[in-house]
């Protein structure tokens, strides 16, 4: 028997929050597979991040957080509760640069699409390659580049949309372990030099540790939050650090020990 909120339209929640933090209150998603018919994908989310502040949502496999990325930017509407939010752009895991562009004019893309000619456009791009370690790199093509590269390349390009809210979903995932730790630290500098308010969805309970301000764990299907931590350490931030260390075991409590890694 489909509920009574099954059975509705879903309605328009989305708002503008004031300032560029976010905050969703009592989120609730049903993708509907038919009449009557449907997988509840997230149940009653509610989160918050300041302006300037990194949240990261870690959980198991299919618990939603992808989902939770998509109504933040708008891509989907929930079917409960309300998103306030500063305009936000999402970053895919996959960098899905485009092999027939060079390096310079992926990371202009954004630009080109809001109207910005290709001259100006190429030239903002090309200002922040030496700052995100691409120096030299501007005119290869993404099969030159790794896959360290391509990606510092696809957030340049989220970077340049100008939007006050990033969202990245496994921005590492498809990396290896040590291309994905320099990674880390890259993002941690990158952020520091040009702040933004940010949401990371990550598998990896440690990432979330060592880069967030606030980290979110989410339940199994359907995804609702079991626990938020807050991390008040100093950055940088050390894999060994006790600190690092406790906030990962209370994460991975929460997550029943071993629902994500």
């Amino acid at each position: 028997m489909p509920t009574e909120l099954q059975s509705r339209e879903r309605p328009s929640l989305r708002r503008r929050a004031q300032g560029d933090g976010l905050a969703l209150e009592h989120v609730s998603l049903t993708y509907r597979s038919g009449p009557g018919g449907g997988v509840q994908a997230l149940s009653d989310v509610s989160v918050h991040a300041a302006p300037g502040e990194l949240l990261a949502v870690v959980g198991p496999s299919g618990c939603g957080k992808s989902t939770l990325l998509e109504l933040i930017c708008g891509l989907q509407s929930p079917d409960a509760g309300s998103i306030a939010c500063a305009p936000a752009v999402l970053m895919p895991q996959r960098d899905l640069l485009l092999p027939w562009l060079n390096a310079v004019d992926n990371a202009a893309l954004a630009l080109r699409i809001a109207g910005v000619p290709r001259a100006q456009a190429r030239r903002r791009a090309d200002a922040l390659f030496a700052e995100l370690g691409l120096e030299g790199f501007q005119h290869a093509r993404p099969h030159e580049l790794s896959g360290g590269m391509r990606q510092r390349v696809a957030f340049l390009r989220t970077l340049l949309s100008g939007k006050p809210l990033l969202c990245l979903d496994e921005p590492f995932g498809a990396l290896d372990a040590i291309t994905r730790s320099e990674m880390q630290e890259w993002l941690a500098g990158t952020l520091a030099r040009e702040p933004r308010s940010v949401v990371l969805v990550t598998h990896d309970v440690e990432e979330a540790i060592l880069l967030a301000d606030r980290v979110a764990v989410l339940s199994h299907r359907p995804g609702h939050v079991i626990a938020q931590l807050d991390v008040e350490l100093e950055r940088p931030r050390s894999r060994t650090d006790p600190g690092v260390l406790a906030l990962r075991e209370q994460a991975l409590a929460a997550l029943g020990m071993g629902g994500a890694r």
